[in-house]
């Protein structure tokens, strides 16, 4: 049996090394005049090209060897617009012919080379960077370590043991003060984690997704050092996976071949890089119909570090490799192995509002003037969810909610929230689920979730036991990961009593307190929550409460800045409107244009409108201050003389209920707190945000008052034009309801029928009433000999029909 000759590589990696040294000597930014550029002397190019014309990479490697920077990103655009210069013709993008393609396909491999073309033209540091009072340590101990690495080298040279030369340098690893990563083409697409497959291995790709967890930024060791104990040498050993064997036997020269000097590892003298381990999870437009999100862990070195939070959505470009199991889980997994991604690039695909601010470009800039010198509260507000016909009172709540009031400290330490509370209630079909993912898809940091899909640890931190360390620690629930952004609770009803008592603390101090299994911590949670419910008995029955409608505790509705009921009623020309914008939006697929151009706004538009509103502190003037007291003050008032008006309207007979005089109470849950107070300021200054004023206005209180009472007169729930007013005694609205009933079953005005006990409690319930509600009416109406039940109270038997 013959063996098979050995398979050899068709890359030449010392002509690689000088191709890419010719890279980073003469790439120019603008254009293909790269080719031209001779970089015999560098000072001298450096002063006679121009600006634009300087070498980038030169430039990027002064600054690393002045410590300005630690990394050198390499652009794989750059590359393959080099190479195409450089050949002055179409280039294929292929094995043989493209230096960006074997980086590409490749990239782990040439990271390192790289790195050797870097030394090799790393310059020296400037004298002022040298000698500057903060400079590291380090630098003092690397270069006596270069000096004394560049003597032994030349001793030995000199002796002819050329071998023994290289055997007694320093590694590499040791005196690298940088870090190489590369930067993907423009044109690579990003990929879900289940597209990346086993024939991706060593690639550098593109992974699309959210950030689930983050781990704290330890050192991982690449060089391990040690000294010999009986020669005294240094030896080093390079650390390339995540487990090592430490060297035990001395192996320099020093040491004579029988009498091997004992090592002792040196922490001091080794070599440590920031390592931080990622999880990155699919998003939900990438998991196919009846799978579970797939997810991936990252490594991030260096710079690469802190670069993701959790709930940042991002593409994350890196090496895939993989990993085999270390320890118990080896043993278990066999020939299995890990896979994990080698963060190089990171670019968020949702940028936080600062972050807009500050890059917003200038035709944006222009765009967002043109739309400051209109009405820009209005349009900005249509600009939401613009496919939903209507609502512009809750659009204009919303706005507010992205906008948000500035938030404050006194000088005592005690936080005063400036997010915005909004709670959606009402029918089902009026489209409120759509509104909550349309702010969460809007917002930088937006996170999504149902109340029957969520827990008290999904809400707020989980303890989980960390798969590097062994250690137990937090990984963030959906509060946490929409810190300082939104967070959009559907179904909110629909949550378990346990699991909406972790709500509370947010809604109002903005942070979880934690103390579970050793570890008590407080995370923060400043997010604004905007929250939909359905009414308990599928649709909003107006004769009850929204409490009771929507099956809530008041104490956690009452942190809401703003409660809207939206309704389903019908209306004739209303109902002709939604219908033609319905039509017209699944015809052409998109939402009507506005009748003035200049009225459009897309969602990136609204980002920067947003961010810039952001921006803005504005202060309550004195006067201001003053209108807000009494405004207050007059609500409270108001409130007060309802609750008297209905505790006196409830002492009238029977007789007046019945008929409707009596007017319908206003909703306990729109009453005036001290909480309302703090809403009606928040709401103004989002309002005085929204304007680009750097004061409030009374506008701006009249505007949030307004807002406000909308929503407490949608929660009257008060009858349309044209129908019966409700009725507010419960017994009376029973009696009535069984009159309906019997009526349907062929009863007249003047005799009705029996009808049947059970029967009639399935339709109080239906109605929205309890059983002792019903137990009370039927007291209440035999004892003035209106209804008669049997013993067994199976039949009603109606007396008098008067």
């Amino acid at each position: 049996m013959s063996a098979l000759e050995p398979i050899r590589s068709v890359v030449d990696y010392e002509d690689e090394v000088k191709q890419i040294t010719k890279f980073l000597e003469k790439f120019v930014v603008n254009g293909k005049k790269q080719a031209s550029v001779d970089m015999d002397d560098e000072m001298d190019i450096m002063d006679a090209v121009p600006d634009k014309q300087k070498p980038k990479y030169m430039a990027l490697l002064r600054s690393v060897a002045n410590r300005e920077i630690d990394t050198v990103e390499v652009s794989l655009d750059d590359v393959r617009e080099f190479e195409v210069a450089t050949v002055d013709a179409d280039l294929p993008f292929a094995q043989g012919s493209s230096l960006a393609f074997r980086i590409e396909h490749n990239a782990r491999s040439y990271v390192e080379l790289f790195s050797r073309a870097v030394d090799a033209l790393l310059p020296e540091a400037d004298e002022s960077a040298m000698q500057d009072a903060g400079a590291d340590v380090l630098d003092v101990l690397f270069q006596a370590r270069r000096d004394r690495d560049r003597r032994d080298r030349e001793a030995l040279q000199t002796q002819g043991d050329a071998a023994a030369a290289a055997a007694e340098s320093f590694p590499a690893a040791l005196t690298r003060r940088y870090t190489v990563r590369f930067v993907p083409r423009s044109n690579q697409r990003a990929q879900a984690v289940r597209e990346v497959g086993a024939s991706q291995i060593g690639h550098l790709v593109t992974v699309r997704g959210i950030v689930t967890r983050v781990s704290d930024v330890r050192p991982a060791m690449v060089v391990a050092a040690y000294v010999c104990d009986e020669c005294g040498s240094e030896v080093f050993q390079e650390v390339t996976a995540r487990q090592f064997t430490p060297l035990t036997q001395c192996a320099s020269s020093q040491c004579g071949p029988r009498a091997r000097g004992r090592l002792h590892k040196q922490t001091r003298g080794s070599r440590f890089v920031r390592f931080q381990e990622v999880r990155l999870q699919e998003l939900t437009d990438q998991v196919p119909m009846g799978d579970i999100p797939r997810t991936l862990t990252v490594h991030c070195i260096e710079g690469a570090v802190r670069t993701l939070s959790p709930g940042d959505m991002a593409h994350v470009a890196g090496v895939f490799v993989p990993q085999p199991y270390t320890g118990m889980r080896a043993l278990r997994a066999g020939l299995l192995a890990d896979t994990l991604l080698e963060a190089h690039h990171v670019r968020p695909l949702k940028r936080r509002y600062d972050e807009l601010a500050a890059t917003a470009p200038a035709d944006m800039h222009l765009r967002l003037a043109a739309l400051g010198r209109g009405d820009a509260y209005t349009r900005v507000a249509r600009a939401i969810a613009p496919e939903i016909f209507g609502h512009e009172d809750v659009k204009k709540a919303l706005l507010l909610l992205l906008v948000g009031a500035p938030a404050k400290r006194t000088r005592e330490g005690m936080a005063i929230r400036g997010d915005i509370n909004v709670c959606l209630m009402g029918d089902p079909g009026v489209a409120k689920s759509q509104l909550l993912r349309f702010v969460a898809t809007v917002a930088p940091r937006g996170v999504y979730t149902t109340g029957r899909g969520s827990s008290s640890a999904g809400l707020t931190a989980a303890v989980l036991r960390d798969a590097a360390t062994g250690e137990l620690v937090l990984e963030g629930g959906a509060l946490v990961l929409a810190d300082n952004g939104i967070c959009a609770i559907d179904e909110f009803d629909k949550m378990d009593e346990t699991d909406r008592t972790a709500i509370h603390e947010v809604m109002e101090q903005q942070t979880i307190s934690i103390a579970k299994a050793g570890i008590t911590t407080t995370l923060n949670a400043r997010t604004a929550i905007l929250a939909a419910a359905n009414p308990a008995r599928s649709r909003y029955n107006p004769r009850m409460t929204p409490e009771e409608n929507i099956n809530l505790p008041a104490a956690l509705l009452s942190r809401f800045d703003v409660l809207f009921l939206m309704l389903d009623r019908p209306s004739a020309e209303a109902d002709l409107q939604l219908a033609r914008h319905v039509a017209w939006v699944h015809t052409h697929g998109r939402h009507p244009d506005p009748v003035d151009p200049a009225d459009a706004v897309d969602a990136e538009l609204l980002r920067h409108f947003v961010a810039a509103a952001r921006a803005r502190v504005p202060v309550l003037p004195s006067d201001v201050a003053e209108y807000v007291v009494g405004a207050y003050v007059q609500l409270r008032q108001q409130h007060k003389a309802a609750v008297e008006a209905a505790d006196a309207r409830r002492t009238l007979a029977r007789s007046a209920v019945d008929s409707g005089a009596a007017p319908a109470t206003r909703s306990a849950i729109g009453t005036t707190t001290p909480r309302t107070l703090l809403a009606i300021l928040r709401l103004a200054q989002a309002r005085a945000r929204v304007r680009a004023a750097e004061a409030v206005a009374i506008e701006d209180v009249d505007e949030a008052l307004r807002l406000m009472d909308a929503a407490h007169v949608t929660l009257d729930a008060r009858p349309a034009a044209g129908e019966r007013p409700a009725r507010t005694d419960t017994s009376s609205a029973i009696y009535a309801l069984m009159v309906r009933h019997a009526r349907t079953v062929g009863g007249t005005d003047a005799a009705l029928p029996q009808i049947a006990y059970a029967e009639m409690l399935d339709r109080v319930r239906d109605a929205g009433f309890s059983e002792a509600d019903f137990s009370r009416c039927i007291q209440q109406y035999e004892d003035i000999d209106v209804l008669q039940v049997n013993v067994t109270r199976t039949r009603i038997t109606f007396v008098s029909a008067s």
